[in-house]
């Protein structure tokens, strides 16, 4: 069990973080602008996986992305932008499909996706993955790559790997029906996976998709009961509600300037992954959570310029 006042112990590792999953362009829109109205949209580097690791690089931690772009421009200019920022990018694998998009509406509440995939799920199993893995402390994926095939077989051979690894794993629950093929059951399948999974962090809204609508407390005994070690369930300007099945906590958020919502949850999951790997406490990591997600908050695009953690925790006085 995960206790609130200590520290998350990990295996060692020479990386801290293997984040494995989308690579992708986010097309945000210059202007507020809920129903794509709006005439012009600006190019961003996205996809939760490898926003997390271009975060926690600048936050002062080791990382991996492992992904797959088209062997295109815009794979080219994810890429550049990867090595650009100090991180590996041999593991990133060129296919000859398309590189994938996601269409935003810019938002200060939930923000609207509409998403046209094509290189992100055809992302294999490697030698150069399973390397990754074992020299890994915190493997971390989200819902887009198990939303597809063959990069579901490749995120159940990491999941395989990792507990045997013993890796902590992480789950981004970041389910939406319209990443998922027509007729398929993905509820169902995300719900499979969580009892293998240590730590899992869904929004309200993925909370609500994937079980309905319900009182938080009973959203995550739901997360809980289907095996997961920790649940934090993030509320937007309402915090976060967070359990280990023993003892649950309400946190507040932090943020005080909301400029852009993309890219928050990654902020946050950034901020906890580098205070658990520079060994702060289980609380004060979700601390540190909030910080880097309210630092994020205050520019567009998902990956911003961050400071060192411990200039986070000046900031903010933790």
């Amino acid at each position: 069990m995960f206790k609130f006042d200590e520290k998350i112990e990990l295996k060692r590792g020479i990386n801290d973080v293997l984040a494995v999953g989308e690579l992708l362009i986010d097309m945000i829109s210059s202007e507020y602008d809920d129903n794509f109205e709006s005439c012009t949209y600006n190019k961003y580097f996205g996809g939760s996986p490898a926003n997390i690791a271009m975060n926690v690089k600048n936050l002062g931690i080791n990382s991996i992305i492992v992904s797959a772009v088209g062997d295109d421009g815009l794979g080219q200019f994810l890429i550049n932008n990867i090595r650009d920022a100090g991180l590996d990018t041999k593991y990133i694998q060129e296919v000859e499909n398309s590189t994938s998009m996601v269409v935003i509406t810019k938002s200060k509440n939930n923000p609207v996706p509409i998403f046209y995939r094509d290189a992100d799920y055809n992302l294999d199993y490697t030698f150069e993955l399973e390397h990754a893995i074992r020299k890994s402390k915190i493997v971390h994926f989200s819902c887009w790559p198990i939303s597809r095939m063959p990069a579901r077989n490749t995120i159940e051979k990491l999941i395989v790997e990792a507990n045997e690894n013993g890796s902590l794993i992480c789950f981004d629950p970041n389910y939406h029906p319209r990443s998922w093929q027509k007729g398929e059951d993905g509820v169902k399948y995300v719900k499979s996976i969580i009892s293998s999974v240590d730590i899992i962090k869904p929004s309200e809204a993925d909370a609500e998709r994937l079980f309905g609508k319900d009182r938080y407390e009973n959203q995550v005994e739901k997360f809980l009961n289907l095996g997961v070690k920790l649940v934090i369930m993030t509320l937007g300007k309402d915090g976060a509600i967070v359990s280990n099945g023993e003892e649950t906590v309400i946190l507040d958020t932090m943020a005080t300037e909301v400029v852009d919502t993309t890219g928050a949850g990654d902020a946050f999951w950034s901020g906890f992954y580098a205070a658990i790997v520079k060994g702060y406490t289980l609380r004060k990591s979700l601390f540190f959570g909030f910080a880097v997600s309210a630092y994020k908050l205050k520019h567009t695009g998902a990956v911003v310029n961050l400071p060192k953690l411990e200039e986070i925790e000046k900031l903010y006085g933790l």
